[in-house]
């Protein structure tokens, strides 16, 4: 085997080579939203041009590099010039820049996003100024999109499992101590200090202590702990091998659920990479330490993000969480003391032992130090996985990272931590976004998803969406949590049915403060909050739903009338064709009209009919909403071809 330090050598020697290479190289990002997005066929079709053209050059699957929204992502080393991401390369765009920019002098400008290393493309500028990274400092992503997931020599190229080895060579209660200093709170939720929970479970007596890793990330609208495993796995497991020295646990496991299997293969690679090396196993690098792990995949059951039902997953039980004391510190994995961290938790840890406590606190606030990473989506123009410093405002992350509405529309709120999370308002976008701020706001951290909402969404459907997601998945072991959603369900379900009554709002109140307070686990104690929130700031929604019936985001269909206007419809029965419920009548050439005691409020008619007429409009309350008429599209002319304008 070779010995470690012989494995740093032979692969900072193949990442110079890479860096210096005088083939071209072309990085294509292909984690889960890469391949959504289309990655695998550009993969095929570039390779296959690569072999027509007889070039030599190597392709390199990569993790995500953030910009979700312009996938695929391909970043291309060409010789003697500075690497550039491009972004939205189909397998069309792929063959142009092999043959224009690879071959050729165009810098192929209108799918450039920047340049990844110094130097300048034709006027191209830097990638860490694109609006998207501008204001984010990347450190736990550092990697992602950067080297191959499946290469350890790429890992330790870039001082990977330096941080371990310094761990062992500083001694377990050192460790402790840094993580202590650098103020280090747990990502998947709740903010707790994580030195602390250390503490107890290294003050209980015990033959064997676990270390779980929690990779079972459920939240709607989530993947930051997707995209990092994907990116970057021996980060994760470097921080596993951290964390266990420290608490003198000897076995781990990474619960992951089966439904992320790219996430679930590159660990795997990852965990045979690190038996090669030998920092896995007996006694790892003659330290005396022993660690092994293995992988445990989960069914998808939101409720196994609570520990104690993780812990009962792991042993085989249904999942259901356990009242509390005793915590899993004390007694967790069939008894024995047993620690779990998120996927984020441990990524860090590598990087306060890497570059010292004092290093990682220059970001973050005076409670809560550090980067964090949120999985920003919806209704939102650039959407993807970012890094930003534990205190940036809300604004900052929703208009300059984001770029504000995706259709320029007005933002209304953002979600934050999931359905356990709270909707926050765009009054209180100044917000800074640390454990301590949200919770004020009545929302959480949670693990990091943040979906932005527009005027177009509805508060209290948005409720109702939170509320069916966490019925749905209570495990039904206690009352508050199993009935209480379920009636406060049953509340929102009549009021966006139009059958609300005045005494509901606050009958609905009084329900989720009981299921908050009553409940027995993390779910059922958060699943309130949607409600709790929306109710705080978009009370008067709830009101008017009742009222008036009136749904000012013209999302409640019981409460909306799809009408027409004869002056302008001409009578091209677009809409009488599509509408199922045959409500519409008129000739051709003569205004239509809509029979509302047949209309199903479907809005089949508002979709078909051409927006150069727009002659649907709808009624809800006292309110109207008609669609802007547009001009028609001159014979070819096209939208402006970048990534930006699309």
């Amino acid at each position: 085997m070779m010995s470690l330090q012989q494995a740093y050598a032979a692969a900072a020697e193949r990442w110079q080579a890479l860096e210096t290479s005088r083939v071209p190289i072309f990085f294509v990002g292909a984690a889960t939203c890469g391949r959504a997005a289309g990655a695998g066929e550009t993969l095929e079709r570039l390779r296959a041009e690569i072999q027509a053209q007889k070039l030599e050059a190597h392709v390199i699957e990569t993790g995500c590099l953030g910009p979700c929204s312009l996938e695929p992502l391909m970043i291309v080393h060409k010789p003697d010039a500075p690497r550039v991401c491009f972004g939205k390369v189909g397998p069309r765009e792929a063959v142009e820049i092999l043959q224009r920019h690879v071959l050729g002098d165009d810098p192929c400008s209108e799918w450039a996003l920047g340049a990844i290393t110094p130097g300048s493309v034709n006027g191209i500028g830097a990638f860490a100024d694109h609006p998207m990274m501008r204001g984010q400092v990347r450190r736990i992503l550092a990697n992602c999109g950067i080297i191959d997931p499946e290469s350890i020599d790429h890992y330790l190229a870039r001082e990977g499992y330096r941080g371990f080895l310094r761990a062992l060579e500083i001694g377990a209660d050192q460790v402790v101590e840094a993580v202590k200093r650098a103020g280090l709170r747990g990502r998947g939720g709740a903010g707790f200090p994580t030195w602390r929970k250390w503490d107890v479970c290294r003050g209980t007596p015990a033959d064997q202590r676990y270390l779980i890793c929690n990779a079972d990330e459920g939240d709607p609208g989530a993947f930051m702990n997707r995209s990092l495993i994907e990116g970057d796995p021996h980060a994760i497991l470097e921080g596993m091998l951290i964390a266990a020295f420290a608490l003198g646990a000897s076995k781990g496991y990474v619960y992951c659920r089966a439904e992320y299997p790219l996430a679930i293969a590159r660990l795997k690679v990852a965990i045979g990479q690190m038996r090669e090396l030998g920092v896995l196993g007996q006694n790892i690098q003659d330290s005396g330490f022993s660690f092994d792990l293995q992988i445990k995949k989960g069914a998808g059951a939101f409720v196994c993000g609570e520990e104690t039902a993780l812990i009962a997953s792991i042993e085989g039980r249904r999942g259901m969480p356990q009242p509390r004391p005793p915590f899993p510190a004390v007694s967790g994995l069939w008894g024995k003391p047993t620690i779990i961290q998120n996927v984020e938790t441990l990524a860090n840890l590598r990087l306060i032992l890497r570059h010292g406590p004092e290093w990682y606190a220059q970001y973050g606030t005076e409670a809560s130090k550090g980067t964090r990473t949120f999985a920003l989506a919806g209704k939102v123009k650039r959407t993807g996985l970012i890094e930003v410093p534990l205190g940036t405002t809300l604004r900052q992350i929703v208009e300059e990272i984001g770029g504000g509405g995706s259709d320029g529309k007005p933002i209304k709120a953002v979600q934050t931590g999931g359905p356990s999370g709270g909707c926050i308002a765009a009054e209180k976008f100044d917000l800074p976004v640390d454990y301590e701020s949200l919770a004020q706001a009545g929302s959480i951290m949670g693990s990091g998803g943040m979906i932005v909402l527009d005027e177009e969404t509805c508060a209290v459907d948005l409720a109702k969406y939170f509320i069916s997601f966490t019925q749905n998945e209570s495990c039904g072991k206690c009352p508050p949590c199993r009935v209480g959603t379920r009636a406060m369900l049953y509340l929102l379900e009549r009021i966006v049915d139009g059958k609300g009554k005045p005494e509901d709002i606050q009958r609905l109140e009084d329900l989720a403060v009981t299921v908050a307070r009553g409940s027995l686990c993390g779910l059922g104690q958060t699943a309130p909050n949607p409600v709790l929130t929306t109710l705080r700031y978009f009370r008067q929604e709830y009101q008017d739903h009742v009222e008036k019936k009136q749904c000012a985001a013209f999302v409640c269909r019981p409460l909306i009338q799809h009408r027409i206007d004869a002056e302008r419809c001409p009578g091209c029965t677009a809409c009488l064709k599509v509408c199922p419920a045959e409500a519409i009548t008129g000739k051709r050439g003569e205004a239509h009209v809509i029979n509302e005691d047949l209309c199903s409020q479907c809005g089949s008619c508002l979709s078909v009919c051409p927006p150069t007429y727009a002659a649907v409009y709808r009624v809800s309350g006292e309110l109207t909403r008609h669609e802007e008429i547009q001009q028609k599209r001159k014979p070819g002319a096209a939208a402006e071809h970048s990534p930006e304008a699309q």
